[in-house]
């Protein structure tokens, strides 16, 4: 490499073509690394892990960050809607569905969506999630025999690194072919921090057990090509938010050890009664209290001054505004959605600020949470009803690729966003869709609902209304008289009478 530098320096002269380039006095304390994507968190994740968990418990703005993220990526749940031409087969699907996602849940806690909102958190707070398929007998009494179980990235050993037997490659847990594909995943059947208080520890609770990669789902964020295992959410923000949290804390202790001392009273003669109380108590400290109203005479010699705390000053809050501004860029969120701070903000700004932060969920949402996780469950979920033969799809199982990629065909549609000012965004929808801008069935997924099901509730309301003889201004099929406030009806819309 001396030859390189040589020629570097003949080339370019002894500046460093960048700043960051060099071993000058700024750069001197400068330690960097270059490890590979599998090698930064294979001797850091544990540790990251740990500190992110604790963070989490213990610290109430780094629970709200993660909070507002799974609040807005996954909220009432991310929900498919079937792609199949045939009417009657998509809704057939789509009602085996909704009753398959009350009884997703292997632990029985809650439904399919309630299982994003967990899968999600444990991706934030941890990095990364497992997601097991779980196939279930037929004697169960499921819809489908399939549930679903979420675990913390802790039954996956980062330590392991070994050879299988069969020759396939372990890296940090997961098995690997010689084609680089994931064959199968070495998970312990109990918690490793969980010890002999987990329900599943048995015998061989810190025993991994092979799984194989199709019953698994590894959730997590890529970051780098060629990252194998996930990084916590909160890795930048841990020592910023870890100090910031002990300041505060430290601020309060102090005002509140300050504010302890209401007055001091000095005496020319310490023999004398203190205000005219007792004398010192056991540990000989004087003390003297005061009442509301209380009109007190001084004793000859003596002289009081009031406690008079400094005060944090007015730079305080504008250095933790600042500081809090950093954990929540390092975190993904906005600054009012770390603190709850709305002090400073106006329709323009609070709104350009969500259109980032939203644009990042979208981003979390379709590449990370549909892809990894909601795609293979709807794949999983509509293979084995056809097993079950609670779906009859003709042609899925002999009709090739093809025909399997029509029946899998699938939308999820995230809950829509709620804005500032609802007005004006109804307002610029409705003039998207009048202009062709925007389809009525894209606008309706905006807001996360199926078009399909909010036109059968239209049309059930509009003839449940008609039957009855009602009429409202949402349905512009009547028109009302402009020289009578009674409503004017259609001949061909009036109820019959006998």
């Amino acid at each position: 490499m001396g030859w390189l530098k040589q020629f570097s320096r003949r080339l370019f002269g002894q500046t460093p073509t960048y700043d960051g380039v060099g071993s000058g006095r700024r750069s001197l304390a400068w330690a960097v690394g270059n490890p590979g994507a599998i090698a930064a968190l294979l001797y850091s994740q544990t540790e990251l892990r740990a500190k992110s968990r604790d963070l989490v418990r213990r610290n109430a703005w780094a629970n709200a960050a993660l909070e507002s993220y799974v609040a807005n990526a996954i909220g009432t749940g991310i929900k498919p809607q079937s792609m199949i031409q045939d009417a009657i087969l998509r809704e057939n699907i789509q009602s085996l569905w909704r009753d398959w996602t009350v009884d997703a849940d292997a632990a029985g806690l809650t439904d399919f969506y309630g299982l994003q909102a967990l899968a999600c958190r444990a991706m934030l707070e941890g990095g990364e999630s497992l997601v097991r398929l779980r196939y279930r007998r037929p004697e169960d009494g499921l819809v489908v025999a399939l549930q679903i179980q979420v675990l913390e990235p802790e039954h996956l050993p980062v330590t392991l690194n070994t050879t299988a037997d069969n020759g396939n490659l372990i890296r940090a847990g997961i098995e690997f072919d010689r084609l680089g594909r994931r064959v199968a995943y070495h998970l312990y059947r109990s918690h490793p921090e969980d010890g002999a208080l987990a329900p599943m520890s048995g015998n061989g609770g810190m025993e991994t057990v092979r799984v194989s990669a199709a019953e698994i789902l590894h959730l997590f964020r890529p970051l780098r090509p060629g990252q194998i295992r996930g990084e916590p959410w909160l890795a930048r923000a841990l020592v910023k938010l870890n100090e910031l949290d002990q300041y505060d804390d430290a601020e309060l202790v102090r005002k509140k050890t300050a504010a302890m001392f209401a007055g001091f009273v000095t005496r020319l003669a310490p023999e004398d009664n203190l205000l005219g109380e007792g004398l010192a108590n056991a540990n000989g400290i004087a003390l003297a209290g005061l009442e509301p109203g209380t009109m007190q005479i001084l004793e000859p010699g003596e002289d009081i001054k009031f406690s008079q705390p400094a005060d944090v000053g007015g730079s305080y809050s504008e250095f933790l505004r600042m500081q809090f501004r950093a954990v929540a860029a390092a975190m993904g969120v906005t600054y009012e959605q770390l603190t709850g701070d709305l002090s400073m903000v106006n329709y323009s700004s609070i709104r350009a600020g969500l259109l980032e932060f939203r644009r990042r969920v979208e981003a979390l949402q379709h590449g990370v949470i549909v892809h990894q996780l909601c795609r293979p469950i709807w794949q999983a979920f509509v293979e084995q009803a056809v097993l079950e033969g609670a779906l009859t799809l003709a042609g899925y199982a002999r009709g090739g690729i093809a025909k399997r990629r029509e029946y899998l065909a699938v939308k999820w549609i995230p809950q829509g966003w709620q804005w500032v000012d609802p007005l004006k965004e109804a307002d610029a929808m409705k003039a998207a869709i009048r202009s062709g801008l925007m389809s009525r069935s894209e606008a309706i997924s905006a807001n996360g609902y199926d078009a399909e099901d909010v036109d059968r509730e239209i049309a059930a309301d509009n003839a449940r209304a008609d039957g009855l003889g009602l009429i409202f201004d949402s349905n512009p099929r009547h028109e009302l008289s402009t020289t009578s406030p009674v409503p004017v009806i259609p001949q061909d819309s009036q109820p019959q009478g006998n």
